[in-house]
């Protein structure tokens, strides 16, 4: 019987090193990028190449338009637009309404608000009673002060009255003294007795006086609960309400008012420019000016320059100009956003 056949490798060992050396990976050969990376890149690419396209286009655009005008420099602080159309203006800025005599109305001395009489944009009157506060206290005070003025001048009398017969009395002893029927020492205590009555009646006179010191101080102590206008204006804020304690000074926190209202003189408006102090030497006083409210652009308003204010802004570097408004205008409103545009005085002078 013959052997099974043996498989053999017949393959030779070269050839087995080349197969392993196959297998192996080489590292020196740089890894493919990948497909996100490569579409990254081709939408990056795509982008770019639109953006040039829109600068290009946009360049083609404004080459086609009318050449753009420099910006001029600035001239004030805050430049703005001239309100009214004037070859004449010399500087343009911006300001603010402001009142020049406006009070915040308070009491004169610490308590409790019993009535209101006013409202916010009532037009008051100088004197016009605003408010009364609680005034018990005051007035019976004031009772008492009255009282004891009324007894101090009682005793007044009674004393006048105690010097009367004193007086009778050192006559009366003086007569029968010269006819020796009394004695010398009798009439000198009556005489004494006569100065003291006096005295006494000169004191009286003072208690008298003091009363009615201390009734007037009352008297006005009560006064003081009644709040009145300072000056005549319009009421632009109203701070408290009946209940609410109110005082000059501020005490008690926030729970304690300092104030019953805010007055604003309506004729004492005018306006105020910040401008810049590279430019304040074409502002002059009596200069004409021309000012137009924010609010209506169209309703120019004649000005002049009351002043300028001797100092100077080191954070703005600005310097401060007051300005009178020469017409009267309802619209015309404190705090009031305004354009003014400084005029050349020859220039007014010269226009009909």
């Amino acid at each position: 019987m013959s052997e099974p056949a043996v498989a053999r490798d017949v393959t030779p060992r070269a050839s087995k090193r080349e197969l392993l050396a196959e297998l192996t990976i080489d590292r020196t050969v740089a890894p493919s990028a990948p497909k996100r990376s490569r579409w990254v890149l081709g939408s990056a690419t795509a982008a770019v190449i639109v953006v040039v396209l829109t600068i290009a286009y946009r360049s083609s655009l404004s080459s086609d338009s009318e050449p753009a005008i420099p910006d001029a420099a600035p001239i004030a602080a805050p430049v703005s637009a001239a309100p009214v159309a004037n070859d004449a203006s010399v500087l343009d800025a911006t300001g603010y309404v402001v009142a020049r005599r406006h009070a915040t109305v308070s009491a004169k001395v610490t308590g409790k608000v019993a009535e209101l009489f006013l409202e916010e944009g009532m037009r008051v009157e100088a004197g016009q009673l605003l408010a009364r506060l609680d005034d018990s206290v005051p007035r019976a005070a004031l009772a008492l002060a009255q009282a004891q003025s009324d007894a101090a001048r009682a005793g007044l009398e009674e004393t006048a009255v105690q010097i009367r017969q004193a007086q009778l009395d050192v006559d009366r002893i003086a007569s029968l003294s010269s006819h020796n029927l009394m004695s010398k020492a009798d009439l000198d205590r009556a005489q004494l007795s006569l100065e003291a009555l006096r005295a006494r009646l000169e004191h009286a006179r003072n208690e008298v006086v003091v009363a009615e010191r201390s009734a007037a101080v009352q008297r006005q102590l009560l006064a003081d609960m009644e709040i009145r206008a300072p000056f005549a204006g319009v009421v632009v804020a109203k701070a408290a309400q009946p209940g609410e304690m109110i005082s000059p000074n501020s005490a008690g926190g926030g729970y304690t008012r300092t104030g019953i209202c805010t007055i604003v003189d309506m004729t004492s408006l005018e306006v105020e420019v910040d401008v810049n102090e590279a430019y304040i030497n074409r502002v002059a006083a009596k200069q004409p000016v021309t000012v137009a409210l924010n609010a209506y652009p169209a309703e120019p308003i004649n000005a002049e320059v009351i002043a300028i204010i001797p100092t100077a802004d080191r954070n703005k570097a600005t310097v401060r100009v007051r300005i009178a408004l020469l017409e009267a205008n309802a619209h015309v409103l404190p705090d009031m956003g305004v354009k003014v545009a400084f005029l050349n005085e020859a220039a007014e002078t010269a226009s009909p």
